[in-house]
């Protein structure tokens, strides 16, 4: 009998860092830290969000059981790092999907995290308000 592998990846959003791994299945589900999808995020923007990697038509995505540890930022930013991470293991088994996943726009790694405070100021751009005197 022919063991069953999966394949691993890693997406990363803001602060948030989610180990993804995707294994061949009868039928898709996807559990986020030992908890179903929809337990796991409330919103279904979120579901909506990690899912839609899966619904590429061009792509010829099967069926998998998806098992992703994230931690770290919010909500948002997990969710499209899980994102991410579905999309680099999908790419990984087969390399002809990159192409339409690419496309989508689901293999770019948003860059945009939180600009740090600076000292002498508020916030990292806000500064104190200025008198004459």
């Amino acid at each position: 009998m022919a063991e069953k592998r999966y394949i691993e990846a890693v997406g990363r959003r803001k602060t948030a860092s989610a180990r993804v791994r995707i294994t061949p299945a009868n039928e898709t589900s996807i559990v986020v830290n030992e908890k179903p999808l929809a337990e796991y995020f409330s919103l279904e923007a979120h579901t909506t969000d990690v899912e839609s990697v899966l619904k590429i038509e061009d792509a010829g995505i099967d069926n998998y059981t998806i098992t992703a540890k994230v931690h770290g930022g919010g909500l948002s930013s997990q969710a499209e790092a899980i994102r991410l991470g579905i999309a680099r293991a999908l790419v990984k088994e087969k390399e002809d999907r990159r192409v339409p996943l690419k496309k989508e726009g689901f293999l770019k790694r948003d860059p945009r995290s939180v600009e740090r405070k600076k000292f002498g100021l508020l916030k990292a751009r806000k500064k104190p308000a200025w008198s004459k005197r």
